[in-house]
């Protein structure tokens, strides 16, 4: 990674605006039900405080509705004000952590000009502003002017060029936080220069939204597997009737593009040979296992089949670096996370360097308590796929080069 970092700037007696990702899940009591993120961005917040810098946080919650003069409705401020992560915040840094109302203005100057050597400020929630997502150069500056440096730790919004992510660094000089960091270094690592052999499992529902990432992948790794409900245009691709299943009309086209793209590669593409269906989509449905040219007509597929895990099992295992975005099936119901289970349980036990790209992956591992067993598992999304797309992220170029 060529950004600088927290560790590459003087911080002590300094103001430091911290871009955090403290989207957290909350429940109808405004419970948190996953601090993972919160826990996340701990190391900079520690670091900053241990070296005497005076800690400013900023974050989004959710998607807040604004009326039609662009002001927050009450009733999106009662349900995503920052209040319950101040509250976790402070519990997990065993410190008392301020709260302002708001996140510029001059309540929120006055509060952050008081502050002593390794204190810490939770503005609230940045998304209570339209202007932040629209990028707005003048509430980019009032949000600046309270901290003399910027420090971006939210890989999650990276790829966004918003306000407090990329409008902020034209006023004040911008460097990575140890989680920015760690992320880059394991996703740039990947794709510049892994250990090989590299293979990707790319999941999920849509082919045409992870397109541009197998044709930036295919040009990186030794194998690809597709897996989950993309899976089922790729056979439709090659001719076999799919059923119910999850049909991407519009990838049909780009699947066959991809599969020719490969072969010219020499590149494996591994598609399943056998898949779960069911009758209908419920966990309780009636279900079996066929082979993937044999789908009947008015079943759908569910997961990938027995004989599937075990060939993805075998190239997960003679395998040394190894990106993982999207699940093998329909996980999120019992009866059908077999086959997510399998690859996350083979991803857990390999002899490789495992990186799970954030969003419903980075989910299942974790509900499934493998996470600790990944080399990294990445905290964002859509930040994730873009970065393997061979994306610029802007939140990142914005920052000072070392």
């Amino acid at each position: 990674m060529n950004k600088k970092t927290v560790k590459d700037i003087d911080v002590r007696g300094k103001r430091v605006l911290v871009r955090v990702d403290f989207n957290v899940p909350l429940d109808a009591d405004r419970k948190i039900t996953d601090d993972r993120r919160i826990v996340a961005a701990l190391p900079t917040i520690k670091y900053l405080i241990d070296n005497g810098a005076r800690v400013i946080l900023v974050s989004h919650l959710g998607r807040p509705e604004t009326d039609e003069n662009g002001n927050v409705t009450p009733d999106s401020v009662k349900k995503f004000n920052l209040d319950p992560v101040a509250q976790r915040l402070s519990d997990l840094l065993g410190k008392p952590v301020k709260k302002a109302s708001d996140c510029i203005g001059d309540e929120v100057k006055a509060a952050a000009m008081s502050l002593q050597d390794g204190d810490v400020l939770l503005l609230e929630n940045v998304r209570f502003y339209k202007k932040e997502t629209k990028n707005d150069p003048k509430f980019a500056e009032q949000l600046a002017s309270i901290a003399e440096l910027y420090v971006n730790d939210a890989f999650g919004t990276a790829h966004r060029a918003h306000a407090s992510t990329e409008g902020v660094t034209k006023f004040v000089p911008g460097v990575a936080g140890f989680l920015m960091e760690k992320e880059l270094d394991y996703l740039g690592r990947a794709l510049g220069n892994p250990d090989r052999p590299f293979l990707a499992i790319l999941g999920g529902a849509k082919v045409a939204d992870k397109i541009p990432v197998i044709d930036n992948l295919l040009t990186k790794v030794n194998s690809l597997i597709i897996g989950g409900g993309m899976a089922y245009t790729f056979f439709k691709a090659q001719g076999f009737e799919i059923g119910q299943s999850l049909l991407d009309e519009a990838g049909i086209e780009l699947a066959k593009n991809a599969m020719k793209k490969a072969s010219d590669l020499g590149v494996t593409l591994l598609l399943p040979v056998d898949v779960v269906v069911g009758k209908e989509f419920s966990n309780d449905t009636e279900s079996k296992v066929v082979p993937v040219d044999q789908i009947p007509s008015d079943w759908m597929g569910m997961d990938i089949g027995p004989e599937t895990v075990k060939k993805f099992t075998e190239a997960i295992n003679s395998s040394k670096t190894i990106v993982w975005n999207g699940p093998m099936g329909v996980f999120e119901m019992p009866n059908f996370a077999k086959g997510t289970r399998a690859v996350a349980e083979a991803l857990a036990n390999a002899d490789a360097t495992t990186i799970i790209g954030g969003g419903d992956s980075a989910a299942a591992v974790e509900q499934m308590g493998f996470a600790a067993k990944m080399s990294h598992v990445s905290t964002g999304g859509g930040a994730s796929l873009e970065f393997l797309e061979g994306k610029e992220l802007p939140g990142v170029v914005a920052l000072q080069d070392k």
